[in-house]
């Protein structure tokens, strides 16, 4: 049983690979319908064989899965050849528990809806049309799992109702009631009814046709991108050439998209393509709530360690989500029977203007204007309330920045009497609790070469000398860091630290070293305890920036297993080590996003919240690599010979 024919190595599987893939696991492993599938992907090869492949070698398909017994918990990790379609490697996990999967978190709804603790549950709160009701299911933090329920794979379940059938139900919580289900057995567990609320008349509504006083905005004329004579970029399969940029764009279940063998064109040094990045994602994001009310304390949602933004992925949609000559790639998944199924468009690509590029204008040559293009790369990921829009876009300059947008509807909570301290008021005897968005993006960096050291970088004011009589000498330092210790950064406004990574085995014409440089931005703190049970699962987010050098087994930041997990096994244990991160290839991970302090423009549905960050060369061109970028052409405003 195996897949013939022709894949880049990081191509991710097909729905044939898949289906032999499960189909090579039931029958060496003798799997049967207690058997579930958490996980199925391409086992990506290491750098090393990349090489090899590049030099003609043949590299065998592999894929990584994740399995569990449902009958007795026990959970697998495996490894399965393509090439000679035998299981090549199988592992326990005692103790751990796999990603919840959309097939679980629909059956426990079926199974709400029938139970009838929960439909007299319900009932108490003058709730019996369960058409009506929305039970939302999350994942556990292994610390907060009540003791008579250690050892299952447990969820817990909070309830909203919809005025309609298809209004918003986030706008009514029913509060104080939760349900503990067992995911392997699909049982109500628990019913727990600790209190409740008088409904508040809310204005929760945001489709037009439930809001009587809406009138929607009449004076927007169409807006239209055309590009009559077709895009600049091409896309090969996986592989995306435009300007000077290559890339290869990737997909799983758990990072959702995922950027390959990044590299730049230069023409000054040959015409060889120059590599950047090897490999750029997503690791994790952790959305704790910062209210400790019964409603809220469990909230703390890994939302790509206990879930996955590839399973969240939605298809998007033409003149809605993008805009302008597009093209599509569709992402292959499987569920938790190990039935591969595709997301039709689940990656946007498409070129923008981007205003200007560079200008000058001289009394002499008159002005001199360049327009900037950008080609952008996004997906969308609807987790639960909230929407998740990642864009990863490429400059003519040899910029790159990563944007992420949240948009949704924020969770809720109604109130009697004063209102609590820890969100704002949003509706009537409504709050929305603040909480935090932290992102961790894995960034492993190849500038110019595998062979890189990470420099911290700050500006300084000098002091007022006889050298500096006015105060005005500003230098920039530059450190090294060597160790994982020194690896582990904080954000500094008081000096504008950026992180440089630079090849010192590499000059420019100027002499000086080649570098990229993440320029951060939505930097915040933690700003919670180091007891608190959410830290000790993800203390990544202590800092941030991490540095560690590159290991392709180090992929998660809160460990492989985050789902009910205690304790952090990701990147405060591998750091512990304190390995050498100078002159070596080094994996930065950036933690940014979110620190949502709510407000009444939020709601019922919020605008989105922009973040992002930068990398920029520095030292990787000696010049403007953007000087041969032709005027406009004609019939467009432009000046200057393009000679």
């Amino acid at each position: 049983m195996t897949v013939s024919g022709h894949f880049y190595p990081l191509d991710p599987l097909s729905e044939a690979e898949i289906r032999v893939v499960v189909g090579v696991l039931k029958r060496d492993r003798r799997m049967d319908s207690r058997w579930r599938f958490a996980s199925i992907e391409l086992k990506e090869p290491d750098k090393e064989r990349l090489k090899s492949h590049d030099a003609g070698e043949e590299i065998p398909r592999e894929a990584d899965l994740v399995v569990w017994n449902r009958e007795d918990g026990q959970a697998y990790k495996a490894r399965v050849s393509l090439t000679e379609g035998t299981v090549i490697g199988w592992e326990p996990r005692p103790g751990e528990q796999p990603n919840i999967t959309v097939d679980e978190f629909h059956e426990a709804d079926e199974m709400l809806r029938q139970h009838p603790d929960a439909i007299e549950a319900l009932k108490k709160r003058g709730i019996t049309d369960l058409n009506k009701v929305l039970f939302d299911v999350w994942a556990y933090g292994g610390s907060l799992v009540a003791e008579r329920h250690r050892g299952r794979r447990v969820g817990w379940a909070d309830v909203w109702v919809r005025d309609h059938e298809d209004s918003n139900p986030y706008a009514n919580p029913v509060n104080g009631l939760h349900f503990v289900v067992d995911l392997n057995s699909v049982e109500l567990l628990e019913v727990e009814d600790d209190y409740a609320v008088e409904r508040p008349d809310v204005m929760g509504e945001y489709l037009p046709k439930y809001v009587p006083d809406q009138k929607l905005r009449d004076d927007l004329k169409p807006l239209e991108i055309a590009q009559p004579e077709g895009v600049s970029f091409t896309l090969e399969g996986n592989l995306l050439e435009w300007q000077k940029w290559s890339l290869r764009v990737g997909f799983n279940y758990r990072e959702g998209l995922v950027l390959h063998t990044v590299g730049y064109r230069d023409e000054r040094d040959g015409g060889r393509t120059r590599s950047i990045a090897h490999r750029m994602s997503f690791a994790e994001m952790i959305v704790p709530y910062r209210d400790p009310s019964p409603d809220h304390y469990r909230r703390t949602a890994f939302d790509i360690g206990e879930w996955g933004l590839g399973y969240m992925t939605s298809s998007l949609e033409l003149g809605c989500d993008c805009l302008g000559e597009i093209r599509y790639l569709d992402a292959v998944l499987s569920d938790s029977k190990g039935e591969p199924y595709t997301i039709k468009n689940a990656v946007c690509i498409h070129e923008e203007d981007d205003a200007l590029l560079w200008k000058h204008v001289d009394e002499v040559a008159g002005s001199e204007v360049r327009r900037s293009r950008r080609l952008v790369i996004s997906f969308h990921a609807t987790v639960a309330n909230y929407e998740y829009i990642v864009y990863w876009r490429f400059y003519q300059d040899g910029n790159i920045e990563c944007e992420v947008r949240a948009t949704g509807i924020m969770v809720t909570t109604s109130f009697e009497g004063e209102r609590p301290p820890y969100g704002t008021l949003v509706d009537r005897r409504t709050y929305a609790p603040h909480h935090q968005h932290f992102l961790v993006a894995r960034l492993d960096l190849d500038v110019d070469g595998e062979t890189n050291t990470v420099y911290m970088t700050e500006s300084e004011a000098t002091p007022v000398s006889d050298e500096n009589p006015h105060g005005l000498g500003l230098v920039q330092k530059s450190t090294p860091l060597k160790t994982e210790s020194e690896g582990r950064q904080d954000y500094n406004w008081n000096t504008q630290r950026a992180w440089k990574v630079v090849n010192d085995g590499k000059k420019n014409r100027l002499g000086t070293s080649v570098g990229y440089k993440l320029v951060p931005g939505a930097c915040f703190p933690a700003m919670m305890d180091k007891s608190s049970p959410v830290f000790k699962r993800a203390g990544v987010v202590g800092h941030n920036l991490w540095v560690t050098p590159y290991s392709e087994d180090e992929r998660w930041p809160c460990g492989e297993f985050v789902n009910q997990s205690e304790v952090d096994s990701g990147l405060t244990k591998w750091t512990e080590r304190n390995r050498n991160i100078e002159e070596a290839d080094v994996v930065l991970w950036y933690v940014f996003g979110i620190h949502h302090i709510t407000r009444p423009e939020d709601w019922p549905v919020m605008p989105v919240d922009t973040v992002s960050f930068w990398m920029k060369p520095v030292g990787f061109f000696d010049r403007n690599p953007a000087l041969d970028v032709p005027p406009a052409s004609k019939g467009h405003c432009h000046s200057g010979d393009p000679s």
